[in-house]
C-alpha cells in the first residue's frame, strides 16, 4: 500500500466526529487490477495506478528503467479494472450511504454490487455518489468495481468526433501522445520535454464509503479565507485593517435546520487566541458559510523563508444543531498574511525614483515588496501515489537550504496534495499555483467548461487556507506562446481564439477564484504582460493587456530559452521585464543517478537509451532525418560544453562519460548564475525587477533535463550555484564582450540599507597576483532591494596596456557587508565572492591546482585545499547509496587556500561508508586522461567519479529490458516519428 499523508487522514477524521457516522477507508480493502485483453489479473492497491501494481507483481519491469517509457506504451493503451473484495463493516440501519472519491485517473465507470453507479472524466475532481438504493438491494457484502479506460485512446476518439474543435497549426505543443487538451488529466502524462509519457490510470487518491444517520452530514471539502477588511483580489490591502475570517463547509447528507457554525482559534502551543460564533451563518447548495473578525495584533504574521518567522495557528470549525449537539468538526492549520500580485500602474512616486513607466509585476507580502527567489516545481514523479511526504520534505529542505522563498508550481501537472502545502507552510515556501493547462489552447464547449469549473471549485477551496499559497494562474505559456502562435499562423482567426481563451481563463476560472477568496490574486496566464485594467464594476474585473504596449514602458513577466550557447553571459541577450518566471538550459544528471535507471552498457553520451531519454527534440518528435541532428538536446549540450569549457578526454570511457555529464552541469550552473545576477541587478534598474524563478527545481526521472536536483535528491552543480547567488547580498561582475567594459555591482534584497567594502584582486591561473590598475577596494552603501556600482573598468585598456594574455587573467571580487534580515533587529555580516575571467574557460590557461582533501570525524566536515594553482569549479563528489548536500560546492580556490565544507545527510544506506568514497576535482582535473578525482588519501579513484554501486536487479527491479528489445523499441520510435 502506498503511504498516506498523516495530514490527509487527520483532515478526514476531523470532519467525522459524530458517533453514528461510519467511514470505511477503501485503502484497507483488498483489490485486484485486471485486463482480460492482456490476460492480466494481479493484486492491486488503492490509491495506486496500474503501472505500479503491475510492477509490484513482476508483470512489467521498473517503468523508469532504460526505455520503459516506450516499451510500456501498451499499459497506457489498455483498459484496467480495479475490483475490491467484499466490503465488510457496513451498517444496515444507515439513512444514506455514499461513495467518496478524492481522485480517479481519469475515465472511470463505477459499479457497486454489479450495478452501474456513475462515470467520471476528470482526474482532478472530487466525486461523491449516493449509493443508498444500490446498497439496500445488494445481496451480501458489496463489491466495488472501478473500470478505467485508456486516456490516450479516449483522447484520440474525442479529437476525432464530428465538428470537434480544431486549432491552427502549431498551437498544440506535441509530445509523445497527442490530443491531451481534450481531457482533464495531468497534461505531462502525455509526455513533456523533461519527462516520460506513461499516461497512467487508476484510483490515484484515497476513497471512502460514508454512511450517515438521519440529520447527519459528512464534510467533503471546506475553505478558510483570511484577509484584511475591505481587501479585494489583486489589490494591496490596508495593513491597518482588522482580519476577516470567512469559512464554509461543503457537505453531503441531511443537515438539520437552524445549524450554527462556531470557531476556536489556537496557537501552536494549544493556547486559545479567539473563539465565538461565526456571523451570518448561511446554508445554501449543501454549503454552510460564516464570517468573523479578529482584531489586528491578536495574531502574529506568517512570513516566507528569510523574511521572518512562519507563525501558524489552528482553527477548529464546529457545526452544531439548534439544540447545540455536534454535527461536524473541521480543524485546519492556518497563517495570517496577505500576499498580493501587484500589477498596478507605475505610480508617480515610483517614476520619481527612476522606475520606468508601465505596470508593476511583483509580489507583496504583508504590505512589503520583496525579491522572489526560487525555481519551478514540476511533478516529482510520473506516478503520484508514490510521492511521499518524506520525499517532499527532503526536497523542500533543499529549497530552504538553497535560499529560495518561492516555487512556481507549474501548470500541466497535478494539483498539489495538502501535505505539500503543509510542508511549505512550515518552511516558508510560497507556492505560486496554477490550474492544469499549458502549451495548448482548450475546448470551450459548455460540458468542458462545466467540468473545469467543478475541478477549480474543489481545488481552490481545498487549499485556500494555506499561507504558502501565493497566486492562482490560469495556465502556462498561454498568452506569450499559444495566442502568439495563432497570430502568426492564422491571424484572420485570432479574434475567435482569443475570445475562446478568455471564455476559459477569464470567464470561467476567474469567477471561481474571486468568488471563493478575497485573499489570493489571479492571473490568466504565465507568462503575460499583465492586465490593462482591473475594474471590479465589470462582470469580469480583469481586462488583459496582451500587446497594447507603449514604447519605453515595461510590463509583465518574462521567460527566456535560447539553445544557442554563444548568447549566454551576454546580458544584452536577456529579456527586460518586471519578473522572470522561467529560464534555463538542460544538462545531464550524474553518473550515480544514471546507474539507477540505465543499463551499464548504455553509459555513453549518445547511446540510444540516453538519447531517447532526452525528450528535448524538435516539435513532431524524433524521426530518421533529424534523429542525430545537432538541434537535438544532446547536440545543444555538447555545443555548450565545447564552446565554454575544456573538453573532457579521459581514457576510461565511464570516467569520460561522467566528465561530460559534469561539464554540462557546469555550463548550466554558470549560465543560470549569469542570468539570475542580471535579474537581481534589475531590482535597482529602471525596470525594477523583483523576482527570478529558474526552470526547474527537480527531476521527474533520470534524464537530461533542466533540473537542479536529481530524481533521488542529489544536488547538481546548479542547485549549489543558485544557493550561492541567492544569498541576500552578492557581488556580480558584468562584462561587455564588444566594448570590453567591465562593471561590478553589489546587489541586496534586504529591506534596509547595507554598508560594506568590496575588494578586487587580479591573478593568473598559477595564482600569482597581477599588477593591474583598478581600484583594490571600494566602500559602498546599497539600498533596500537595490544594487550599486562598485567598479567600472575596461579590460581592453587594462590588458592591452599591460600585455597580459586574456587566457591567463582572472579577477576575484569579494564583498563584506553589514545589514539586517527582514523582521530582525540583529545586524549581520554577509560575505560573498565571485570570479571574472577575461577569456572563456575553454581557452583558459588552466594549471593543476594540486587539490587536497581531508575529513574530520570530530567536526564532521571536509577540508579542501589548493596548492599549486587556481582551482575553478571545485567539486566534492560522493558515491551512490547516500543522498546528502554539502554546505558549499562548485566553488573556486586560490593556491594555499582551504575551505571547510560541512554536510547534511538526507538518506544513507551505506552505514556512513560514503565518507570514504568522497573525492574532489576541479575543471582542470576534468580534462585529464585519468580520473583526477582525488580521494581523502589524495589518490584517484579509478573509473567513474567515485566508487559507485552498479545497477542490478537487487534494488527491486524485476529485470532489465533486453538489448534486442531496446533496438526493437528504437526502430518503432524512429518509424512512427515519436
Amino acid at each position: 500500500m502506498y503511504p498516506r499523508s498523516k495530514h490527509a487522514i487527520a483532515g478526514l477524521l476531523s470532519a467525522c466526529l459524530v458517533t453514528s457516522q461510519r467511514v470505511i477507508d477503501l485503502s484497507l480493502s483488498d483489490w485486484t487490477v485486471s485486463d482480460p485483453g492482456n490476460n492480466v489479473s494481479v493484486p492491486g492497491h488503492l490509491p495506486s495506478q496500474a503501472h505500479l501494481d503491475l510492477y509490484a507483481n513482476h508483470i512489467i519491469p521498473d517503468p523508469y528503467f532504460d526505455l520503459g517509457d516506450f516499451a510500456l506504451r501498451w499499459v497506457a493503451e489498455s483498459n484496467w479494472t480495479y475490483t475490491s473484495t467484499a466490503i465488510s463493516g457496513l451498517g444496515s440501519n444507515a439513512s444514506s450511504t455514499w461513495l467518496l472519491f478524492n481522485g480517479l485517473d481519469t475515465f472511470t465507470s463505477i459499479e457497486m454490487c454489479g450495478q452501474y453507479v456513475a462515470s467520471t472524466n476528470n482526474q482532478f475532481r472530487q466525486y461523491s455518489f449516493d449509493v443508498s438504493d444500490i446498497l439496500r438491494n445488494c445481496s451480501g457484502n458489496p463489491k466495488l468495481s472501478l473500470n478505467f479506460g485508456s486516456a490516450p485512446n479516449i483522447a484520440n476518439t474525442i479529437a476525432a468526433e464530428p465538428d470537434q474543435e480544431t486549432w491552427p497549426y502549431g498551437v498544440e505543443i506535441p509530445f509523445e501522445f497527442p490530443n491531451r487538451q481534450f481531457v482533464r488529466k495531468e497534461q505531462s502524462d502525455f509526455g513533456w520535454d523533461w519527462g516520460p509519457a506513461f499516461a497512467p490510470a487508476g484510483p490515484w487518491q484515497p476513497a471512502y464509503i460514508v454512511q450517515l444517520g438521519t440529520s447527519e452530514i459528512f464534510v467533503r471539502n471546506s475553505i478558510v479565507d483570511i484577509y484584511r477588511q475591505g481587501q479585494l483580489n489583486n489589490l494591496p490591502p490596508d495593513q491597518s485593517q482588522t482580519w476577516v475570517v470567512n469559512a464554509s463547509l461543503d457537505y453531503f447528507g441531511d443537515l438539520p435546520p437552524g445549524a450554527l457554525l462556531s470557531y476556536v482559534l489556537m496557537d501552536a502551543s494549544n493556547n486559545t487566541v479567539s473563539s465565538g460564533t461565526l456571523d451570518s451563518t448561511n446554508i445554501k447548495d449543501s454549503t454552510v458559510t460564516g464570517t468573523t473578525t479578529i482584531p489586528d495584533g491578536t495574531v502574529q504574521l506568517w512570513w516566507p523563508n528569510g523574511l521572518g518567522p512562519q507563525n501558524l495557528y489552528y482553527i477548529t470549525l464546529k457545526l452544531t444543531s439548534a439544540s447545540n449537539s455536534s454535527i461536524a468538526t473541521v480543524t485546519k492549520r492556518i497563517g495570517f498574511r496577505t500576499i498580493v500580485l501587484n500589477e498596478g500602474v507605475i505610480t508617480q512616486e515610483q517614476l520619481s525614483r527612476g522606475i520606468a513607466p508601465g505596470n508593476n509585476w511583483h509580489f507583496e507580502i504583508n504590505g512589503h515588496e520583496f525579491y522572489a527567489k526560487g525555481s519551478n516545481f514540476i511533478p516529482p514523479d510520473a506516478f503520484w501515489p508514490r510521492v511521499t511526504e518524506n520525499k517532499m520534505r527532503q526536497l523542500f529542505d533543499s529549497v530552504v537550504a538553497g535560499n529560495q522563498n518561492m516555487l512556481r508550481v507549474w501548470a500541466s501537472g497535478a494539483y498539489s496534495p495538502d501535505f505539500l502545502y503543509d510542508l511549505a507552510d512550515e518552511m516558508g515556501i510560497l507556492l505560486w499555483s496554477e490550474f492544469e493547462f499549458g502549451d495548448a489552447l482548450y475546448p470551450v464547449t459548455q460540458e468542458f467548461l462545466d467540468n473545469v469549473r467543478e475541478e477549480a471549485e474543489y481545488n481552490v477551496r481545498r487549499v485556500n487556507h494555506h499561507p504558502s499559497l501565493a497566486l492562482w494562474a490560469g495556465g502556462n505559456e498561454l498568452e506569450n506562446l499559444e495566442l502568439l502562435i495563432v497570430n502568426g499562423t492564422a491571424p484572420e482567426e485570432f479574434d475567435r481564439y482569443q475570445a475562446e481563451y478568455e471564455r476559459l481563463f477569464l470567464d470561467t476560472l476567474l469567477p471561481v477564484v474571486f468568488g471563493n477568496s478575497k485573499s489570493i490574486s489571479y492571473t490568466p496566464s504565465s507568462t503575460s504582460n499583465g492586465y490593462l485594467e482591473l475594474n471590479f464594476s465589470l462582470p469580469i474585473p480583469i481586462v488583459e493587456r496582451y500587446y497594447n504596449l507603449t514604447p519605453g514602458s515595461v510590463y509583465g513577466e518574462t521567460d527566456f530559452y535560447n539553445y544557442d550557447p554563444t548568447v549566454f553571459f551576454n546580458v544584452s541577450a536577456y529579456p527586460i521585464g518586471r519578473f522572470s518566471n522561467e529560464f534555463g538550459y538542460h544538462s545531464m544528471p550524474s553518473l550515480q543517478s544514471w546507474r539507477q535507471q540505465v543499463s551499464e552498457s548504455e553509459l555513453r553520451f549518445n547511446s540510444s537509451v540516453i538519447t531517447l531519454r532526452n525528450h528535448h527534440y524538435p516539435p513532431g518528435g524524433v524521426n530518421t532525418s533529424n534523429y542525430y541532428n545537432s538541434s537535438l538536446g544532446m547536440g545543444e549540450m555538447t555545443r555548450a560544453a565545447e564552446y565554454w569549457y575544456p573538453v573532457p578526454s579521459k581514457t576510461d570511457p565511464i570516467a569520460n562519460f561522467s566528465a561530460w555529464c559534469h561539464t554540462t552541469q557546469i555550463f548550466q550552473a554558470d549560465a543560470y548564475s549569469s542570468e539570475i545576477q542580471f535579474y537581481r541587478r534589475g531590482s535597482g534598474f529602471f525596470n525594477r525587477q523583483l523576482g527570478s524563478l529558474y526552470w526547474q527545481l527537480e527531476d521527474i526521472w533520470v534524464a537530461p533535463t533542466w533540473a537542479g536536483i536529481e530524481y533521488d535528491g542529489r544536488w547538481k552543480v546548479l542547485h549549489y550555484t543558485a544557493k550561492d547567488i541567492y544569498q541576500p547580498v552578492i557581488v556580480s561582475p558584468f562584462y561587455n564582450q564588444s566594448t570590453g567594459a567591465l562593471e561590478v555591482y553589489v546587489t541586496s534584497d534586504l529591506w534596509t540599507s547595507a554598508t560594506g567594502v568590496a575588494n578586487f584582486s587580479w591573478y593568473d591561473w598559477s595564482g600569482n597576483r597581477l599588477n593591474i590598475s583598478t581600484s583594490s577596494s571600494t566602500m559602498f552603501e546599497v539600498g533596500a532591494i537595490n544594487t550599486t556600482l562598485v567598479l567600472s573598468a575596461n579590460t581592453f585598456d587594462i590588458l592591452n596596456s599591460t600585455g597580459y594574455n586574456y587566457s591567463n587573467v582572472l579577477m576575484r571580487a569579494e564583498v563584506t557587508a553589514e545589514g539586517r534580515l527582514p523582521n530582525t533587529n540583529e545586524t549581520r555580516t554577509f560575505r560573498h565572492e565571485n570570479w571574472y575571467h577575461a577569456a572563456a574557460l575553454s581557452h583558459a590557461a588552466l594549471v593543476d591546482p594540486g587539490l587536497t582533501l581531508s575529513h574530520s570525524n570530530i567536526t564532521n566536515n571536509f577540508t579542501v585545499g589548493a596548492t599549486t594553482g587556481v582551482a575553478a569549479w571545485v567539486w566534492l563528489d560522493y558515491p551512490a547509496g547516500a543522498v546528502l548536500n554539502f554546505d558549499s560546492n562548485g566553488f573556486w580556490l586560490l593556491p594555499n587556500e582551504t575551505r571547510q565544507v560541512s554536510y547534511t545527510v538526507k538518506n544513507d544506506t551505506t552505514g556512513g561508508r560514503w565518507i570514504d568514497g568522497v573525492c574532489v576535482s576541479s575543471l582542470w582535473d576534468n580534462t585529464q586522461p585519468g580520473d583526477g578525482c582525488k580521494s581523502i588519501t589524495g589518490t584517484g579513484t579509478g573509473s567513474g567519479r567515485a566508487p559507485m554501486q552498479t545497477a542490478s536487479t537487487a534494488g527491486g527491479r524485476s529485470g532489465n529490458i533486453s538489448v534486442a528489445l531496446l533496438f526493437a523499441v528504437l526502430a518503432i520510435v524512429l518509424l512512427l516519428g515519436f
